[in-house]
């Protein structure tokens, strides 16, 4: 009987952001699910070796039993040993770049600045900082209330963590999640895109040699796979990829009292006011929405500009997007599936009226997308309301900022936003009443890459957070430990309860506020006479 979570690696827009198991010495692998050339038709890929679902939880246990040990390694040990994933990272940025290139069809400069150099500052972060994000926080207990007890709180390590990623940064968004998940002492089974297999077989190759046997374990596969990772006992899973699937995820999870970390899709949108730098906000505009062909949860998929400048604006957007070099500027999408959705996004838009400005479809079969720009009059289309995930761009004009906050704020996502404007104060006011995890004001999209800066979203865009140390708070558990020194033979609360218990309980409650003036001095004496027949038993 096939599990309710197997399919999910086949819904969404960027659909094989689903889970695939790990391989243990000497288990069965066959064949998988593994496109075998590259976008478009191009050169043939290696083969890759899928994991057989039915071994991933052998390779769960394998993993708790290396954690126990990995979470007993000092944290300044763990960061000295990830630290070298830095040098290998850079040494290697050319071959990852060329992967990732062959892999997913983005030009060779997307794949290096957005998948290797920012991961280079990812490492350096989390190494050099934590340390001090792990150390323990002593807490603040009342020396009369309770006295002689001290209290501290420890960050501690899940445990195991499943970590799904998708195919539009094989490389940059396991490494978000991997970095800190085992600096933190968690082992992860991280299960890669099945569109992109070899780069997240890469990705675990940075880690070789510097991890005991079983922390780190790569799950290869598709959606049976994946629904055998979420199944398998682990501690937390950490999903990227689509609303669908991340729902399907969420409810295999609950059931089991698993938590995740959610980062689902995005209809990002940017705000452009009559007052910006028009070529920046153009230029911003038109790079948001085609870097990696538009393959990203927060490529710009809307555009409110404000009617006062809205033709100008719109020229720029166009003959800046006519100058895009296919191929060179901009790839080929990643997948046949995705672009049929990209296809018929901009068919709805324009059947409802929509006026193409630049680009259009590409023939019937095609990944090479031409980056597309419209404007749009009416909002109630999937190319406004869903997520596109693609090099196209509709533009609506609005009255005013209050219009478009309004409808930026009524979609179901929210993930990124970005403020296009000179009267920075302005901007700031308006980004308090934005729903959006992340705000960009006169820039868009970048600050998934600074390590420092969370990267989350609101409603169906997800709850997980990436980055910062915000992040930690799925990567581990809180653990309070008390210590109490105290030299008495019991506490005034313990047995026998008794009439002076009593009195003494409610005396402190008046004391407390519970009376006004007269009767809070009133309860203080009480209060002492209380105290003094409990010392003594009674």
């Amino acid at each position: 009987m096939e599990s309710k979570t197997a399919a999910l690696a086949h819904e969404g827009a960027p659909a094989a952001n689903e889970a695939a198991a790990p391989s243990a010495p000497g288990e069965a692998q066959r064949a998988g699910p593994f496109p075998m050339r590259s976008p478009g038709g191009g050169e043939p890929r290696d083969e890759v070796a899928e994991t057989a679902a039915g071994a991933v939880r052998e390779l769960v246990a394998r993993a708790r039993a290396a954690q126990a040990a990995w979470a007993e390694v000092p944290v300044g040990e763990r960061a000295e040993l990830i630290a070298g994933v830095k040098k290998r990272l850079l040494a290697r940025a050319e071959e990852i770049a060329a992967l990732v290139h062959r892999e997913c069809g983005k030009p060779i400069e997307e794949a290096a600045l957005a998948e290797v150099l920012p991961n280079a500052d990812l490492v350096d972060y989390w190494t050099s900082s934590i340390e001090e994000l792990l150390d323990e926080s002593p807490v603040d207990l009342d020396p009369l209330a309770y006295p002689g007890k001290t209290g501290r709180i420890r960050r501690e390590p899940r445990g195991v963590v499943a970590l799904i990623t998708p195919w539009n940064y094989p490389v940059a968004i396991p490494l978000r999640t991997l970095v800190p998940a085992l600096l933190a002492g968690n082992a992860v089974v991280f299960k890669p895109s099945e569109v992109a297999p070899r780069s997240g077989a890469l990705v675990a190759s940075l880690f070789e040699g510097l991890l005991p046997d079983g922390v780190l374990s790569v799950a290869q596969g598709g959606g049976d796979v994946g629904a055998a990772l979420v199944e398998a006992g682990v501690d937390l899973v950490v999903f990227t990829g689509s609303v669908a699937a991340g729902k399907k995820i969420a409810v295999a999870c609950a059931e089991r009292l698993v938590p995740t970390s959610l980062e689902l899709g995005g209809k990002d949108s940017a705000i452009v006011l009559g007052d910006c730098d028009l070529e920046r906000a153009a230029r911003g505009v038109v790079w948001g929405a085609f870097t990696n062909a538009g393959q990203s949860c927060a490529s710009i998929e809307r555009v409110y500009v404000e009617q006062a400048i809205a033709d100008r604006f719109i020229t720029r957007a166009v003959a800046l997007t006519r100058e895009l070099r296919p191929g060179v500027d901009v790839g080929e999408m990643t997948t046949a599936r995705q672009a049929a959705i990209v296809r018929r996004h901009l068919e709805a838009a324009v059947d409802a009226g929509a006026e193409i400005l630049a680009g259009g479809a590409p023939p019937e079969g095609s990944l090479a997308f031409p980056p597309t720009v419209l404007r749009v009059a009416h909002e109630d289309t999937p190319l406004l309301q869903e997520e596109t995930f693609g090099p196209v761009l509709p533009i609506v004009v609005v009255k005013d900022a209050e219009e478009a906050i309004a409808r930026t704020n009524a979609s179901r996502f929210a993930l990124t936003t970005s403020l296009w404007t000179r009267r920075h104060a302005r901007a700031h006011a308006l980004a308090r009443r934005l729903r959006s995890g992340v705000v960009t004001i006169n820039n868009h999209g970048f600050t998934g890459a600074l390590p420092a800066a969370p990267w989350t979203g609101v409603g169906d865009s997800g709850s997980g957070v990436t980055s910062s140390p915000h992040a930690l708070a799925a990567l581990t558990r809180p653990r309070f430990v008390l210590d109490d020194r105290s030299r008495a033979k019991r506490e005034l609360w313990w047995y026998p309860y008794t009439p002076a218990l009593r009195a003494l309980a409610f005396a402190m409650a008046r004391a407390r506020g519970g009376a006004g003036l007269f009767g809070r001095v009133r309860a203080l004496v009480e209060l002492a006479a209380a105290l003094s027949r409990r010392l003594f038993g009674r």
